[in-house]
């Protein structure tokens, strides 16, 4: 990867590191808990066959993939992304004859060809920039004068569950994570309507609007409490919490978190809330 945008540095460390690769990992059951969020952006992105689309922080491929198969055959689909472990998980089970291709870069400042995609668009890809206007205008400049945004962010940290419930938990037993302040790179830095249209509008996009929608996030993958548990423990902010943390501390934190899931668990499936904003905007 070419270098990237000097202040995104610690993001750019964090998702090739083990961070990164704990995600890569994660995948196939992260595509599952997320379809829903998935389906949404399909959805309100309404890709056509024959457009060009750009999947911003597209990860390990599966919304690039499923915006492929709305555009193809004759379409295509760049999916970007700063992480090496991910991008090469979607290289590897990218399926065969979709018209998609990735590249290992930081969409703040990589060179796209001007006026050149009808779409851009991403499911919790775009959360990360360390100065969101910039970036935004330097993707607004890809898109043609006719194109359009569309794209998934996180609502509130109160309003989602499926974040916060397994937090709690583990709270009860080691340190809080360090604040992030409101507009710091992180999973819930859109979650201010007022902020996310503030930064379009400076990049320059018009016909800002927000939807809020709930979803319901099976995070046991239909594999029961203990995968629930286990992939908390995976990834998120409940496992870099727990981090460098004793067995014992350990042992105390999933008992509670097995206690707080409880009432979610539906046959085989952890049902937890969440709450995200789907984002739609004009070039």
């Amino acid at each position: 990867m070419n270098a990237g945008h000097p202040q995104n540095a610690d993001q750019i460390a964090y998702w090739n590191g083990p961070g990164g690769q704990r995600w890569a990992t994660r995948q196939a059951a992260q595509d599952i808990v997320l379809q829903p969020v998935l389906d949404l952006l399909i959805d309100r992105a309404a890709p056509k066959a024959g457009e060009r689309v750009v999947d911003v922080g597209c990860g390990s491929g599966a919304s690039s993939f499923a915006l492929a198969a709305k555009v193809a055959p004759t379409g295509h689909v760049l999916g970007v992304d700063v992480s090496e472990p991910m991008l090469t998980r979607a290289r590897q089970s990218a399926p065969q004859g979709l018209p998609v291709e990735f590249a290992l870069a930081d969409a703040t400042i990589y060179p796209f060809v001007s006026e050149s995609f009808d779409l851009l668009a991403s499911r919790f890809g775009v959360m990360f920039f360390a100065d969101p206007v910039t970036s935004f205008a330097n993707l607004r400049k890809a898109m043609k004068p006719t194109g359009r945004l569309a794209f998934a962010c996180w609502q509130e940290p109160r309003e989602n569950p499926f974040f916060m419930t397994p937090l709690a938990a583990v709270y009860k037993h080691v340190p809080k994570l360090p604040p992030l302040g409101p507009e710091d790179p992180g999973p819930f830095a859109f979650a201010s309507e007022a902020r996310v249209k503030r930064i379009l509008g400076e990049a320059g996009f018009s016909g800002i609007a927000m939807e809020p929608c709930r979803v319901e996030l099976d995070v046991a993958t239909g594999r029961g409490i203990d995968a629930a548990i286990q992939g908390a423990l995976e990834i998120g902010p409940a496992s870099r919490a727990l981090e460098g943390h004793a067995d014992e501390v350990r042992a105390a934190a999933i008992a509670s978190m097995r206690e707080a899931l409880a009432p979610f668990v539906k046959g085989d499936a952890v049902l937890l809330p969440g709450a995200i904003w789907i984002v739609t905007a004009r070039a």
